[in-house]
């Protein structure tokens, strides 16, 4: 089933109006507006396959989203009704902190509130699960950036365990969609563990993140991949993406000198000028895990060969299709952008104060 691009385009607008008016709101109320809009507009787009898992994958997603907001509502309700204020960088009371807090990471899908995500991604298509794994992150965490984090316990504890899970949790999967979850988990991990010290450094990292994660979906989108087994005939697709995507992959780990090594580095040097040392040497220990089901990868697409017939066509001779150019681009930059680095960060740092 396809939609009528008339409704298409009004849902795609929606849907870039509630992000929009959650990054210009300063009032809780208009905020939670912007989260809604967000959500109504992408639930007809996640079930236009009419296919069951889709169905229940839609059904969870919204069941989920609408808890979280509604759990977002009543604590800034409540911390206006202590405090009279509907701003939200006054969010001053610690409990309703900590709830607005939850909130935001079960949006997210930050551990321990993630066990919808996988499970909401894998019923999806490729270019649906690419919106839910992007732009709907930004709105949540450009609320968490906003607030004032009191308990700073509560998000180093979701920013590390989010790290140990999306290690965890993509070793054994065969499932490429419930790898990319698992990695969105470890990645928003990254940037939780480092947002009441440096707002630069979270939306450095959600910048790289959003690079790399829409490169490796529309890698995949192009090729028709969504199990590791159909990594083993790689050999067939165009030759340059093939050749790259294992970069993608490494990069995603944060090996240097690729894009992904540079705010990994600079959140561990931060965690070190806190003195949070043991805390960076867990992560950095818990990198580890991601390296290795990334390197599982590339073993299964570099490796491997998928036993294909003689007659089958030779994918690499096709002609170009239209995102070849944008999948180039975001793959170029994000395995040679690591030289631009320190303007990037001069320049978010500028902007952040």
């Amino acid at each position: 089933m396809s939609l009528n691009p008339y409704i298409f385009s009004l849902l795609l607008m929606s849907l870039g109006l509630g992000t929009t008016l959650t990054f210009l709101s300063s009032h809780w109320l208009m905020a939670w507006m912007g989260l809604e809009i967000s959500t109504l507009s992408i639930i007809p787009l996640l079930a236009k396959q009419n296919h069951p898992r889709a169905v229940e994958a839609t059904t969870k997603y919204f069941l989920i989203q609408a808890a979280a907001t509604a759990t977002l509502l009543f604590a800034t309700l409540s911390n206006a009704w202590f405090t009279g204020q509907w701003n939200i960088t006054e969010l001053t009371h610690p409990l309703l902190t900590s709830i607005v807090i939850l909130s935001l990471a079960l949006k997210l899908g930050l551990a321990p509130l993630h066990g919808w995500l996988p499970e909401v991604l894998q019923g999806l298509d490729l270019s649906t699960g690419l919106i839910i794994s992007t732009w709907q992150k930004l709105a949540p965490f450009a609320l968490l950036v906003q607030i004032s984090l009191i308990d700073s316990f509560l998000i180093i504890f979701i920013g590390l365990v989010s790290i140990l899970v999306g290690g965890w949790g993509g070793l054994n999967q065969t499932q490429l969609r419930k790898v990319l979850a698992y990695s969105s988990i470890g990645h928003l991990g990254w940037m939780a563990i480092v947002v009441q010290f440096s707002t630069a450094l979270t939306l450095l990292m959600l910048a790289v993140y959003l690079v790399m994660t829409t490169a490796l979906f529309m890698v995949f989108n192009m090729n028709k991949t969504v199990t590791t087994k159909m990594l083993a005939s790689s050999a067939s697709n165009p030759v340059i993406f093939t050749i790259a995507t294992p970069l993608l992959f490494l990069s995603l780990a944060g090996l240097p000198p690729l894009m992904g090594f540079m705010p990994k580095l600079l959140i561990l040097k931060e965690l070190m000028q806190q003195e949070f040392i043991l805390l960076a040497i867990m992560i950095a220990m818990s990198a580890l895990l991601a390296i290795y089901f990334y390197l599982r990868l590339i073993y299964v697409m570099a490796m491997t060969t998928f036993p294909l017939p003689a007659s089958a066509p030779a994918i690499w001779r096709k002609i170009s299709t239209k995102w070849s150019v944008i999948i180039s681009f975001l793959i170029s930059s994000t395995i040679m952008a690591m030289p631009l680095f320190p303007l990037i960060y001069a320049v978010i740092s500028y902007f952040t104060g």
